[in-house]
């Protein structure tokens, strides 16, 4: 068994361990790069199928690409395919150009996720976030539990020695499963090589640039790059000393932005 396959078969069981102990699960599908190897897996671990709901947070602001890659695809694969948005906020004229990004991502991203985990009473969330993505995102558990306000305390979180998760819901916690933790950028990239897992056509370069995370549109920046192909971003990752979020507005990668906004219940 190769460092893929042990990859794959680890977060394969911490996907069946959440649909067993949470019947009223989803899985957050941002159409990036990690959400979609996640739902790969998923997939995977159901024999081909998504036996719950892929919730996308819609800002009105993604890239096209995004939206016609999401819409392809979620009827390719016969996904339940639920959108949120924060209509209240994208009403008054909410965006990236009107207030800062941290106001910005609370409204149109933690808020209308909080709305819509409450409308559809979701126990649990299945999320593609990794350790390495993010200093804040390393003090992450694979079973994290959030309180009521869907609130998260990186100061109190459960011990997970030797694999043993607390998956267990207490009260009226709200749980965020991550399966894809322990996996890095470049693990990622060599999986999708790997498994041919269709991915937006943003990753791969164009012109010299390409982007290597992808969001909302007036927030994301390309970088530098030939690599035009899944193979020249492996050989990439191996080299480079960029960062992956380097091209996200910096206002809200700070770690303490980042922080603030994890602790309210951000993706």
């Amino acid at each position: 068994m190769d460092h893929l396959d042990k990859l794959e078969n680890q977060s394969i069981y911490i996907i069946r361990e959440a649909y067993k102990q949470f019947k009223d699960i989803a899985i957050l599908w941002s159409i990036g790069k990690d959400s979609t190897t996640l739902m790969w897996l998923v997939r995977k671990a159901f024999y081909g199928k998504v036996p719950f709901p892929a919730l996308h947070i819609d800002t009105s602001y993604k890239f096209n690409e995004i939206y016609e890659f999401r819409d392809e695809w979620a009827k390719k694969w016969g996904i339940k395919l639920v959108v949120g948005k924060n209509d209240q906020s994208l009403s008054s004229g909410m965006g990236p150009d009107q207030q800062d990004k941290l106001s910005c991502c609370g409204q149109l991203k933690t808020d209308a996720l909080k709305q819509t985990i409450d409308k559809y009473r979701y126990k649990a969330l299945l999320l593609g976030i990794r350790r390495d993505e993010h200093g804040i995102r390393a003090k992450e558990r694979v079973f994290s539990p959030r309180n009521k306000q869907f609130q998260w305390d990186y100061k109190d979180q459960p011990p997970e020695l030797w694999d043993q998760f607390k998956n267990k819901q207490q009260g009226e916690q709200h749980i965020r499963v991550h399966p894809l933790l322990h996996w890095t950028e470049l693990d990622i990239w060599m999986y999708i090589h790997r498994e041919n897992i269709p991915i937006v056509s943003l990753y791969f370069a164009r012109d010299g640039k390409r982007y290597r995370s992808i969001g909302c549109e007036p927030c994301c920046a390309p970088v530098d790059s030939n690599a035009d192909t899944v193979d020249k971003m492996v050989e990439e990752l191996k080299t480079t000393k960029v960062s992956e979020r380097s091209g996200r507005a910096q206002d809200k990668e700070r770690a303490y932005m980042m922080q603030k906004l994890r602790a309210l219940g951000y993706m």
